[in-house]
């Protein structure tokens, strides 16, 4: 989900400095990853996460509209809205093709100019203040003037002493559910993307590229190994999402599981960005803890790490390291 609603004026900054980015991917490109199905917000009352969010929003500038149940009702009459009294509608926002926009930064940069290889990485011995060079896999040395660890739910065991817990991997899972055949009320063109934030914060993406409607809780789930953990969904958790489907999309009750995955977010303490130095090697950045909602940043995250590393801003004080330290 790629959306500009936060409650913190730095994240709706950087939404829409990402959305450019992304825009301007696609047009060099020519590869479509944005869809922009519209993103709906739904709530018991404001003051839930839709309130402070709509008053970034409004802020900052950004297109959206405050609905009531009953418009949520007249536009989309698929949705159940008992219970909501309140949503956002951000019309320019949707979902992005993730794995697809891996893909294409990775074929951008070979393309300019760029050296990629996959390979473990062992990090280096650090000593009067620098690290030195790497040990990758294959027994060769990577050495830099600087680097940059961007280790996603593993930056917290690469670098267990600097980092350690303030990146907490945890277990989420994500649902696929199949919609009534020739029934295209809950596929892109006409379903949003949207999320509830009543008693659980469900979310979902409507059906796309014969994936089936996406339907995914975004509670923090237990923490979970991302090397070794146990990937098959929790029947209980199934369960769940069955109900809550049936409750929301009452026309989808009984809907087929056509697939599940187990993911993981990288959890900070705050939910927030960390793009910091090394606090013992000035030679090393670090950058992480997307919490479950940093891809749809990942461009301007970048440019805003590149602009660090190189010396020509300075630290943002909402992603220092050392803000978990009290």
């Amino acid at each position: 989900m790629t959306r500009h609603a936060y409650a913190s004026r730095v994240y709706v900054d950087l939404t829409a400095r990402a959305l450019a980015l992304w825009e301007q991917h696609e047009a060099a490109t020519g590869e479509r990853i944005l869809h922009r199905t519209g993103v709906l917000f739904m709530a018991p009352d404001e003051a839930t996460f839709i309130g402070p969010a709509n008053r970034a929003l409004k802020e900052a500038g950004v297109t959206h509209e405050i609905l009531g149940a009953g418009e949520v009702t007249r536009r989309w009459p698929e949705i159940n809205t008992d219970g909501l009294t309140v949503a956002t509608w951000e019309p320019q926002m949707g979902y992005l093709l993730a794995r697809r926009g891996c893909q294409s930064v990775v074929a951008t940069f070979v393309r300019e100019g760029g050296d990629y290889r996959a390979a473990h990485v062992r990090t280096g011995a650090v000593a009067g203040g620098r690290m030195a060079a790497l040990r990758l896999s294959d027994g060769a040395a990577l050495e830099a003037d600087r680097y940059v660890f961007a280790c996603g739910p593993w930056l917290g065991e690469v670098f267990p002493d600097v980092v350690g817990a303030r990146v907490r991997p945890t277990r989420q899972e994500v649902f696929y559910f199949g919609t009534p055949p020739g029934d295209a009320r809950f596929a892109e063109g006409h379903f949003p993307v949207w999320a509830d934030w009543s008693e659980r914060a469900w979310y979902g993406i409507p059906g796309n590229e014969h994936r089936g409607f996406k339907l995914s809780l975004d509670d923090r789930g237990p923490e979970f190994d991302p090397t070794n953990g146990d990937r098959t969904p929790t029947p209980a958790l199934v369960a769940a999402a069955r109900d809550y489907l049936a409750y929301r999309f009452p026309a989808l009750a009984g809907a087929p599981l056509l697939e599940a995955r187990v993911c993981q977010y990288e959890q900070t303490p705050d939910a927030g960005f960390i793009v910091d130095r090394h606090p013992a090697a000035e030679n090393v950045w670090l950058v992480g803890g997307g919490s479950g909602h940093g891809y749809k940043m990942g461009p301007a995250v970048g440019e805003h790490a590149a602009t660090r590393v190189l010396g020509e801003a300075p630290v943002e004080p909402a992603f220092r390291l050392g803000r978990f330290d009290g």
